[in-house]
Protein backbone atom coordinates (compact mmCIF):
# COMPACT_ATOMS: atom_id res chain seq x y z
CA UNK A 1 0.00 0.00 0.00
CA UNK A 2 1.07 3.39 -1.05
CA UNK A 3 2.23 5.38 1.84
CA UNK A 4 0.73 8.26 0.69
CA UNK A 5 -2.88 7.10 1.75
CA UNK A 6 -2.31 9.34 4.50
CA UNK A 7 -4.84 12.49 5.84
CA UNK A 8 -3.81 16.13 5.85
CA UNK A 9 -2.27 17.42 8.77
CA UNK A 10 -1.34 20.67 10.50
CA UNK A 11 2.04 21.53 12.15
CA UNK A 12 2.23 24.18 14.79
CA UNK A 13 5.18 26.29 14.89
CA UNK A 14 6.06 28.61 17.80
CA UNK A 15 8.62 30.91 16.07
CA UNK A 16 8.69 33.43 19.10
CA UNK A 17 8.48 30.79 21.81
CA UNK A 18 6.38 31.91 25.01
CA UNK A 19 6.76 35.62 24.65
CA UNK A 20 3.31 37.54 24.99
CA UNK A 21 2.08 41.21 25.24
CA UNK A 22 -0.30 39.92 27.88
CA UNK A 23 -0.59 38.05 31.00
CA UNK A 24 -3.86 36.32 30.67
CA UNK A 25 -4.47 34.55 33.89
CA UNK A 26 -4.76 30.87 32.97
CA UNK A 27 -1.66 30.89 30.73
CA UNK A 28 0.35 27.98 31.38
CA UNK A 29 3.06 30.51 29.64
CA UNK A 30 3.68 32.84 32.09
CA UNK A 31 6.97 31.81 33.37
CA UNK A 32 8.90 29.80 30.44
CA UNK A 33 10.75 32.46 30.52
CA UNK A 34 12.63 32.39 33.51
CA UNK A 35 13.54 28.92 32.58
CA UNK A 36 15.39 30.60 29.67
CA UNK A 37 16.34 33.64 30.38
CA UNK A 38 19.33 34.41 27.55
CA UNK A 39 17.24 33.26 24.79
CA UNK A 40 16.12 35.52 22.28
CA UNK A 41 13.00 33.34 21.89
CA UNK A 42 12.70 34.36 17.53
CA UNK A 43 13.60 31.32 15.25
CA UNK A 44 16.30 31.62 13.65
CA UNK A 45 16.60 32.14 9.43
CA UNK A 46 18.62 29.48 9.30
CA UNK A 47 15.95 27.24 11.12
CA UNK A 48 12.79 28.57 9.60
CA UNK A 49 14.09 27.26 6.15
CA UNK A 50 14.82 23.71 7.34
CA UNK A 51 11.47 23.27 8.95
CA UNK A 52 9.85 24.86 6.25
CA UNK A 53 11.58 22.69 3.58
CA UNK A 54 11.21 19.30 5.93
CA UNK A 55 7.84 20.51 6.33
CA UNK A 56 6.55 20.41 2.70
CA UNK A 57 9.18 17.46 2.02
CA UNK A 58 7.38 15.00 4.17
CA UNK A 59 4.28 15.72 2.89
CA UNK A 60 3.46 13.39 -0.04
CA UNK A 61 -0.12 14.94 0.11
CA UNK A 62 -0.41 17.93 -2.19
CA UNK A 63 -1.58 19.98 0.95
CA UNK A 64 0.13 21.37 3.85
CA UNK A 65 -0.74 23.33 6.21
CA UNK A 66 1.67 25.90 8.73
CA UNK A 67 -0.11 26.51 11.80
CA UNK A 68 1.80 29.76 13.57
CA UNK A 69 1.08 30.16 17.64
CA UNK A 70 2.84 31.15 20.45
CA UNK A 71 3.24 33.27 23.13
CA UNK A 72 1.93 36.10 20.43
CA UNK A 73 3.25 35.13 16.81
CA UNK A 74 2.59 39.16 16.21
CA UNK A 75 5.92 39.96 18.26
CA UNK A 76 7.72 39.32 15.77
CA UNK A 77 8.65 41.46 13.05
CA UNK A 78 6.47 40.87 9.83
CA UNK A 79 9.47 40.53 7.88
CA UNK A 80 10.02 37.30 9.39
CA UNK A 81 6.60 36.24 7.95
CA UNK A 82 7.37 37.15 4.45
CA UNK A 83 10.48 35.49 4.45
CA UNK A 84 8.53 32.62 5.93
CA UNK A 85 5.83 32.89 2.46
CA UNK A 86 9.38 33.28 -0.01
CA UNK A 87 10.56 30.08 1.15
CA UNK A 88 7.04 28.57 1.39
CA UNK A 89 7.37 29.70 -2.58
CA UNK A 90 11.08 28.23 -2.84
CA UNK A 91 10.06 24.98 -1.76
CA UNK A 92 6.70 24.05 -2.76
CA UNK A 93 5.72 21.42 -5.45
CA UNK A 94 4.56 21.53 -8.50
CA UNK A 95 0.42 21.03 -7.67
CA UNK A 96 1.15 21.25 -3.89
CA UNK A 97 -1.12 23.58 -1.83
CA UNK A 98 -0.05 25.67 1.10
CA UNK A 99 -2.26 26.88 4.00
CA UNK A 100 -1.23 29.10 6.66
CA UNK A 101 -3.05 29.89 10.05
CA UNK A 102 -1.88 32.10 13.07
CA UNK A 103 -3.71 32.46 15.99
CA UNK A 104 -3.06 36.18 18.09
CA UNK A 105 -4.89 37.63 21.06
CA UNK A 106 -5.64 40.31 18.49
CA UNK A 107 -3.79 43.54 20.49
CA UNK A 108 -1.22 44.81 17.30
CA UNK A 109 -3.06 43.78 14.67
CA UNK A 110 -3.23 47.02 12.11
CA UNK A 111 -3.39 47.51 8.26
CA UNK A 112 -0.31 46.32 7.68
CA UNK A 113 -1.09 43.27 9.27
CA UNK A 114 -4.54 42.64 7.97
CA UNK A 115 -3.15 43.68 4.37
CA UNK A 116 -0.44 40.74 5.05
CA UNK A 117 -3.10 38.01 6.12
CA UNK A 118 -5.29 38.84 3.09
CA UNK A 119 -2.38 38.90 0.61
CA UNK A 120 -1.18 35.36 1.71
CA UNK A 121 -4.91 33.37 2.22
CA UNK A 122 -3.90 33.43 6.17
CA UNK A 123 -7.04 31.57 8.43
CA UNK A 124 -6.23 34.06 11.62
CA UNK A 125 -7.75 32.59 15.06
CA UNK A 126 -8.14 35.72 17.33
CA UNK A 127 -8.79 35.06 20.63
CA UNK A 128 -11.88 36.76 22.55
CA UNK A 129 -13.41 35.06 25.39
CA UNK A 130 -17.03 36.32 25.40
CA UNK A 131 -18.34 39.86 26.11
CA UNK A 132 -16.09 42.83 28.08
CA UNK A 133 -17.68 41.92 31.55
CA UNK A 134 -15.96 38.04 30.46
CA UNK A 135 -13.52 38.59 28.37
CA UNK A 136 -11.52 40.85 30.18
CA UNK A 137 -11.68 38.56 33.97
CA UNK A 138 -9.08 36.35 32.76
CA UNK A 139 -7.71 38.12 29.61
CA UNK A 140 -5.67 40.65 30.99
CA UNK A 141 -2.39 42.44 29.81
CA UNK A 142 1.62 42.95 31.68
CA UNK A 143 -0.23 45.64 34.02
CA UNK A 144 -3.82 43.99 35.13
CA UNK A 145 -5.87 45.79 32.53
CA UNK A 146 -8.34 43.94 30.36
CA UNK A 147 -7.85 43.86 26.35
CA UNK A 148 -11.60 43.68 25.69
CA UNK A 149 -11.89 46.98 23.33
CA UNK A 150 -8.02 46.17 22.12
CA UNK A 151 -9.07 43.15 21.01
CA UNK A 152 -11.96 44.36 19.20
CA UNK A 153 -10.47 46.81 17.22
CA UNK A 154 -8.11 43.92 15.98
CA UNK A 155 -11.11 42.04 15.26
CA UNK A 156 -12.27 45.39 12.87
CA UNK A 157 -9.57 45.61 11.06
CA UNK A 158 -9.85 41.73 9.90
CA UNK A 159 -13.31 42.40 8.77
CA UNK A 160 -11.77 45.70 6.92
CA UNK A 161 -9.68 43.66 5.07
CA UNK A 162 -11.90 40.65 4.39
CA UNK A 163 -9.45 37.64 6.55
CA UNK A 164 -10.77 34.61 7.17
CA UNK A 165 -11.02 34.33 10.82
CA UNK A 166 -12.39 32.18 13.23
CA UNK A 167 -12.83 32.62 17.15
CA UNK A 168 -11.24 30.96 19.96
CA UNK A 169 -12.59 31.34 23.40
CA UNK A 170 -11.20 29.63 26.58
CA UNK A 171 -13.66 28.33 28.98
CA UNK A 172 -12.79 28.61 32.86
CA UNK A 173 -14.59 29.23 35.55
CA UNK A 174 -15.78 32.27 35.14
CA UNK A 175 -17.99 31.82 31.36
CA UNK A 176 -18.08 27.93 31.88
CA UNK A 177 -21.80 28.21 33.01
CA UNK A 178 -22.65 31.24 30.80
CA UNK A 179 -23.47 29.02 27.43
CA UNK A 180 -26.65 31.32 26.50
CA UNK A 181 -24.39 34.45 26.99
CA UNK A 182 -21.72 33.61 25.37
CA UNK A 183 -23.55 32.55 22.31
CA UNK A 184 -25.84 35.88 22.48
CA UNK A 185 -22.80 37.72 22.20
CA UNK A 186 -20.79 35.57 19.03
CA UNK A 187 -24.44 35.73 17.51
CA UNK A 188 -24.59 39.37 17.69
CA UNK A 189 -20.56 39.48 16.20
CA UNK A 190 -22.12 37.73 13.75
CA UNK A 191 -18.84 35.69 14.15
CA UNK A 192 -19.75 31.93 12.18
CA UNK A 193 -16.71 30.01 13.43
CA UNK A 194 -16.17 29.82 17.03
CA UNK A 195 -14.32 27.23 19.17
CA UNK A 196 -14.75 26.28 22.72
CA UNK A 197 -11.32 25.03 24.59
CA UNK A 198 -11.20 24.04 28.19
CA UNK A 199 -8.65 26.05 30.21
CA UNK A 200 -5.11 23.88 31.58
CA UNK A 201 -3.96 24.22 34.90
CA UNK A 202 -0.63 22.64 34.83
CA UNK A 203 0.04 24.68 37.79
CA UNK A 204 -2.33 22.60 39.93
CA UNK A 205 0.06 19.56 40.09
CA UNK A 206 1.31 21.11 42.87
CA UNK A 207 -0.69 19.36 46.01
CA UNK A 208 0.14 22.96 47.83
CA UNK A 209 -1.79 24.75 45.21
CA UNK A 210 -5.79 24.09 44.42
CA UNK A 211 -6.55 24.56 40.87
CA UNK A 212 -7.46 27.91 40.43
CA UNK A 213 -9.03 27.70 36.05
CA UNK A 214 -9.65 23.90 35.28
CA UNK A 215 -13.44 23.04 35.04
CA UNK A 216 -14.90 19.33 35.14
CA UNK A 217 -15.93 17.15 32.44
CA UNK A 218 -19.23 17.42 33.44
CA UNK A 219 -19.36 21.13 33.07
CA UNK A 220 -17.44 21.12 30.27
CA UNK A 221 -20.02 18.59 28.86
CA UNK A 222 -23.15 20.57 30.71
CA UNK A 223 -21.79 23.93 28.36
CA UNK A 224 -21.34 22.32 25.17
CA UNK A 225 -25.11 21.11 25.07
CA UNK A 226 -26.61 24.21 26.67
CA UNK A 227 -24.19 26.32 23.70
CA UNK A 228 -25.47 23.88 20.80
CA UNK A 229 -29.39 24.41 22.36
CA UNK A 230 -28.78 28.11 22.59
Amino acid sequence: MSSCNLPAFHLMAKPGGPRCNLACQYCFYLHKGELYPKSRFRMSEEVLEEYIRQTIEAHCIPEVTFAWQGGEPTLLVRDFFEKAMLLQKKYCRAGMVIHNTLQTNGILLDDDWCEFFKKNQFLVGISIDGPQVLHDACRTDIVGKGTFDRVMQGLAFLKKHKVDFNILCVLAPHNVGRADELMAFFRAQRFTHVQFIPAMDFLAIHPDRPPSFLITPAEYGAFLVEAFDA
